[in-house]
């Protein structure tokens, strides 16, 4: 294949994968999996996936380009076409790519789509955009949506929150966010894989507050850093990589995981401390085996159970637990540079169903904790609903429950917890909370 046609497959492959996203609801890591599998080339598998996470990152601004650009809406039997331009646009203004090559590459793309007709099109629209961009960009300046690339839901929602923070929220939205690794205390420590990974020209950086975390900046494939075979490292942002500290378990204590999957909360538990036992729960089967995966690479153990922890009177044996992790299932606001698809799929409507969740599962778990025991409730989310409003509420109602203050270095004070947002020492939007049983 000439490298002219293997450029228009490259695009091909990420615009379907960008109409599967915008389109059809799949995540963009379901709809990366399918299109980077028809791509050999390490390179091609390199450039169409970063084309879809910039298409995604910013297509609502995108969008409103294209109404712009387009004499008329595209009608559904070219939403493929719709999502090649999405793609186009992304490699001129997000990636900086010369606009020869990802002009004529898209618009031949349309070829191999089966849409020949529209060939001409891609090509007038993509070199239209690179004569009158500041222009656009001008008339788009007004529109908030399209000058942050969120939905107009979430932009009033940081607004309300976090007020003069919220400019700084979504900037880093925006951004792409560094690999964080996380290495196995049981197996080495942060310093000797940090001269391992110099040894092949990846300069990692550590972090004083978070023993075990290192940052890359400069691009990597996991599966294929020194160690990862051997199990001496995890992928995981430096946020998370405070949850286990912040759970203060100590050796031959029984821990509850509630919602474990895929696993890197409780494998960062185990790395960690000897316990007498660590429950991993989680509602899905196939999530469970991730967990079941991540602890054999890692060389650890745990119980692992299929249940909901919000209906303990089916699963629990009634022995008390000495600690609990209630990672809550969350909106995800606090990783949209990981997945910018939640901008695309998330609704303002899904947020009161997530807090009945969590109010569900921390109501559920709690009689489970020993008297004197910490639970710490955790969430991938910034919107206070979710996060400080959820703990207030949830202390109102609970009269044997009190706030344990965690150390500055997770986040501003936001309630009885702790909030980071986005970009914070590199890290990404998460939430603390501990929680102690009063005897």
């Amino acid at each position: 294949m000439s490298g002219e046609a293997q450029g228009a497959a490259v695009r091909a492959a990420a615009a379907q994968a960008i109409r599967r996203v915008r389109f059809e609801g799949v995540s963009l890591k379901a709809a990366l999996a399918t299109a980077l599998a028809a791509l050999p080339d390490v390179r091609d598998r390199a450039l169409c996936e970063a084309i879809c996470f910039e298409a995604c990152r910013w297509a609502l601004r995108y969008e409103r380009l294209l109404a712009l650009l387009l004499p008329r809406p595209l009608p559904n039997p070219l939403r493929e076409v719709q999502a090649l331009l999405l793609g186009g646009l992304a490699q001129l203004d997000a990636m900086g790519l010369a606009p020869y090559a990802a002009i004529s590459a898209s618009a031949e793309a349309a070829r191999v789509l089966r849409h020949p007709r529209h060939v001409g099109l891609v090509n007038a629209v993509l070199r239209r955009w690179t004569r009158e961009h500041a222009a656009l960009e001008a008339q788009l300046a007004p529109d908030p949506v399209a000058r942050h690339a969120h939905p107009a839901w979430l932009l009033q929602s940081l607004q309300r929150d976090w007020g003069d923070a919220a400019d700084a929220i979504l900037a880093a939205n925006n951004t792409i966010a560094p690999l964080w690794l996380r290495s196995n205390a049981r197996r080495g420590d942060a310093a000797a894989l940090q001269a391992r990974l110099a040894q092949v020209g990846l300069a990692a950086e550590g972090v004083a507050f978070a023993p075990e975390a290192l940052r890359l900046d400069t691009g990597a494939v996991p599966t294929r850093l020194p160690g990862w075979d051997e199990g001496l490292l995890s992928v995981q942002d430096l946020a998370p990589q405070l949850t286990a500290p912040a759970l203060a378990a100590r050796a031959g204590e029984r821990v509850l995981d509630a919602c474990a999957a895929p696993g890197g909360k409780a494998a960062h538990l185990l790395e960690r401390i000897d316990l007498a036992e660590l429950l991993a729960l989680d509602l899905d089967p196939a999530r469970l085996d991730r967990v079941r995966a991540t602890l054999q690479r890692l060389g650890l153990q745990a119980t692992l159970q299929v249940a909901d922890a919000a209906t303990p009177a089916a699963w629990w044996d009634g022995r008390p637990f000495d600690r609990i992790l209630v990672d809550a299932p969350c909106s995800g606001t606090g990783v949209i540079r990981r997945q910018p698809d939640i901008k695309l799929h998330r609704r303002a409507a899904d947020i009161a169903g997530l807090c009945a969740q969590q109010a569900r599962l921390l109501d559920g778990v709690w009689p489970l904790l020993r008297p004197g025991g910490r639970l710490v409730y955790a969430t991938c989310s910034v919107l206070k609903d979710e996060n400080e409003r959820q703990i207030d509420a949830f202390l109102a109602r609970t009269a044997d429950a009190a706030a344990v203050e965690l150390p500055p270095h997770y986040g501003r004070a936001s309630g009885a917890g702790r909030q980071r947002l986005p970009g914070e020492d590199g890290a990404d939007g998460f939430f603390h909370a501990a929680l102690e049983k009063r005897a």
